[in-house]
């Protein structure tokens, strides 16, 4: 495509700087210079600025369309991307074209300009690649929840020095949003560990402690909690083991068992049992909130279960002064 740019960018600049060059040149004194440019350069920025605006008046007038035929907000976002980049791309290489007639070999520019860029502005060109690796590598899209170094949230917009988040977490309990967000550049996908909650597996492992006393029935608290856990969970163990989407099937990934677990331990103050299950990334809490209100119930029924708390006994020795 560039190359078929280029060629037409080149046909047109020789027939037509000189016809704009006579447009603006004044007729007096054989074609003085105006303002100090020739009439050459004149002819140049005349074409140059007459391309932005094409595409310009161009771009708005496919987004009219799509605004009026497409009614998916995340449609709607893809297209002006896309022809805010194509747009963009086209433009650079026909004003490049316009400017540089004497650089017949486009490559021969791009390399001279790419080593200067690489000097002069080493983040900016460590950005730009951060996005083509974005865009191609795909790490996360649209809508994903990532954590990348100490920022987590939902990926909300993608662009070509950077991308934005709304931040979840930080003062806000168990992964909701605090309605920031956060611009990260994209030089950081190649610095930074980048975690993704719903690529490859859509699907998290949360756990619940809860913590009772060594006299409790601790055998019937486990197979009490795994039975509300298993029930309140089936919907999601039985969607997460049907058929993956063609999209999460990048990366080998094998659970032997995806059904909830308990699992037994001795603290200082009572016996420990651990309440595993999967969960859907954007439901942990909800879902956390659902199985506690569940077990403070089924506590309060059963005698023979009790919470555990840190306490301290005292014996007092009757025979001691």
């Amino acid at each position: 495509m560039i190359t078929g740019i280029g060629e037409f960018a080149r046909g047109i600049t020789h027939q037509t700087i000189q016809g704009a060059a006579t447009l603006i040149q004044s007729p007096s004194a054989g074609g003085a210079e105006l303002l100090g440019m020739s009439a050459s350069t004149q002819g140049q920025v005349v074409i140059s600025v007459l391309v932005i605006i094409i595409l310009f008046v161009f771009r708005r007038a496919l987004l009219a369309v799509v605004s009026r035929t497409v009614e998916d907000p995340a449609s709607r976002y893809k297209w002006a991307k896309t022809s805010a980049y194509t747009a963009s791309l086209i433009g650079l290489v026909v004003v490049i074209q316009i400017w540089f007639v004497a650089l017949r070999s486009l490559s021969t520019f791009l390399g001279l300009l790419s080593a200067g860029l690489a000097i002069a502005l080493r983040d900016v060109v460590a950005d730009f690649a951060g996005w083509l690796f974005i865009l191609f590598r795909r790490p996360f899209d649209l809508g994903d929840r990532i954590q990348i170094g100490t920022h987590a949230g939902d990926v909300i917009d993608r662009r070509i020095f950077q991308f934005s988040i709304m931040e979840i977490g930080n003062w806000v309990s168990a992964d909701q949003s605090t309605g920031r967000v956060i611009h990260i550049p994209n030089q950081r996908v190649f610095l930074e560990p980048l975690a993704n909650y719903s690529a490859g597996f859509p699907y998290l492992w949360n756990e619940l402690e809860v913590l009772l006393t060594f006299e409790s029935d601790w055998k019937q608290a486990k197979s009490l909690f795994k039975d509300i856990t298993t029930k309140i969970m089936k919907d999601v163990v039985a969607e997460a083991e049907g058929p993956r989407k063609k999209a999460d099937q990048r990366f080998l990934i094998h659970y032997r068992t995806l059904t909830p677990a308990v699992y037994t331990s001795v603290q200082e103050s009572g016996v420990l049992l651990t309440v595993r299950y999967l969960c859907r990334p954007r439901e942990r809490r909800g879902t956390g909130e659902e199985l506690w209100e569940e077990i403070l119930q089924v506590v309060k029924r059963t005698d023979s279960i009790e919470f555990a708390y840190p306490t301290q006994r005292r014996i007092v020795d009757s025979r001691s002064d």
